[in-house]
């Protein structure tokens, strides 16, 4: 009988250090999320009559925008070298910014009443 003991608690030992052996790792290959330093979106909600909105970072780099409709089409595209974006031809309704600057890609919502 203690030959079993000592069989049963060599056999979960050698199963606890190969599980161990096989766990994940911590690190990650995968690439970590960059955000735009400092991005801000002003007014959002836009109000009816305004035809500018405001994207500024803290490096304020020229930004290529590209705005997406809810059903993910893309129905605007320019590059930004200012902070004033012209909104004018867009209609009520939810859209989606994507801003990048230096490389560094950062999404946000946009609403338009």
């Amino acid at each position: 009988m203690k030959k079993n003991y000592v069989l049963t608690t060599l056999l979960f030992l050698a199963f606890l250090i190969t599980q161990q052996g096989f766990s994940q790792s911590s690190f990650s290959n995968a690439p970590t999320q960059q955000n735009i330093e400092g991005l801000s979106i002003y007014p959002n909600p836009v109000t009816e009559g305004r035809t500018y909105i405001n994207i500024t970072t803290k490096k304020n780099f020229s930004k290529n925008i590209e705005i997406y409709n809810v059903l993910g089409k893309q129905v605007y595209s320019t590059v930004l070298t200012g902070k004033e974006l012209n909104i004018s031809s867009l209609n009520t309704g939810v859209y989606i910014l994507k801003i990048t600057e230096n490389n560094i890609s950062e999404t946000r919502k946009l609403v338009i009443k």
